[in-house]
């Protein structure tokens, strides 16, 4: 399994067009084969900051999730949005260890 937490920074004008479009792009992601978890959260003192938490049961999964069609539209959607590029952090699951506890 992997995990990526992905840290975004949104311009504040776009903040709610951006929820929009990463809920869409959400809504996709949470049906692809190998995905097992895709949250979304705004931080709470800082609206403009958000955090993803995407755990797939492989890379090969969580490589295919950049070839989807929801995901390049999200990402050529919020790129202009961006206050500062996104980065994403891999992460190595210890616990769950098994793929059936996730859900």
């Amino acid at each position: 399994m992997i995990v990526t937490v992905v840290n975004v920074f949104v311009l504040q004008e776009h903040i709610e067009a951006f929820i929009e479009a990463t809920l869409d792009n959400h809504r996709g992601s949470v049906q692809e084969e190998g995905n097992l978890r895709f949250d979304i959260l705004q931080h709470k003192d800082d609206p403009s900051a958000f955090t993803f938490y995407e755990a797939y049961e492989s890379e090969e999964a969580a490589a295919k999730h950049k070839e989807t069609s929801h995901y390049l539209k999200w990402r050529d959607t919020v790129a202009p949005w961006m206050a500062k590029p996104r980065v994403g952090t891999p992460h190595r699951v210890i616990a769950p260890a098994e793929a059936s506890q996730w859900r």
